[in-house]
């Protein structure tokens, strides 16, 4: 299924259109790319998409004077909170950071467990009521869902208002699982590629963000073609709920 028959099916679907993001995500994917760079890119990639889930932030009039004369002017009204999943959400934080620099930064971590690629808490140290009105959740991939979803539920039980999924590169599988989950939760991503292997990897993909970023490639086992039968199972069973309009 294409990024536009996804959108017309998930209308919180945002995927970039925009060519600089096309050029950089490219070579994000090269496996030559080295984590230096990769780092690089991740960057810049994260201020582009970050700017395109922002755009529908409301504003204030704000009275200024400019050295000619008094005006009126615009500030963003919503507090905003940007929430990088760890690890691999953290090198896009710096990226947002530049465009919203009074955003406060809280982190949550979530880790995969590789056979029923179900999300595991870890680490969530929110304080005990919400202090931002819209949340970015900051997490270069989006592939079975899962994560993203929890992360969701995390952050509305904490009482955030409005909550964007800002990735780089997503599933078709993971968007219906957070889409299906959270309709209201826009998502933001640079491209949506083909599907998930039956190791719950996105193909084509970039493989994995986070040991790309940090240069902690684990060896054979750690690359995404060594499936467990009961990790397939999920990723089909994710793929048949794709098909179910």
């Amino acid at each position: 299924m294409g990024s536009m028959a996804l959108e017309e099916r998930f209308p919180n679907l945002h995927v970039s259109r925009h060519p600089l993001v096309a050029h950089k995500l490219s070579l994000l994917r090269d496996k030559r790319t080295d984590p230096k760079q990769f780092r690089e890119l991740v960057r810049e990639l994260s201020w582009l998409i970050g700017y395109e889930a922002m755009a529908d932030l409301t504003t204030q009039p704000r009275p200024i004077e400019t050295p000619l004369e008094a005006m009126e002017g615009e500030r963003v009204e919503p507090k905003v909170g940007l929430v990088p999943v760890l690890r691999a959400g953290l090198g896009m934080v710096e990226a947002v950071l530049e465009l919203m620099p009074s955003a406060e930064v809280w982190h949550i971590g979530l880790y995969r467990d590789e056979r029923t690629l179900k999300p595991v808490e870890y680490y969530n140290k929110l304080p005990d009521a919400a202090t931002v009105q819209v949340c970015l959740i900051l997490d270069p991939m989006l592939a079975t869902g899962g994560s993203s979803a929890a992360t969701v539920d995390i952050l509305k039980a904490w009482g955030a208002a409005r909550i964007k999924q800002v990735s780089l590169i997503a599933a078709p599988e993971g968007i219906a699982t957070l889409s299906g989950t959270h309709p209201d939760a826009d998502i933001h991503v640079a491209a949506v590629d083909r599907e998930l292997n039956e190791r719950g990897y996105i193909v084509p993909g970039l493989g994995d963000a986070g040991d790309r970023q940090f240069g902690t490639f684990a060896g054979p086992e750690s690359e995404p073609g060594h499936a467990q039968d009961e990790t397939a199972e999920v990723v089909r069973r994710l793929q048949r709920n794709l098909q179910t309009p």
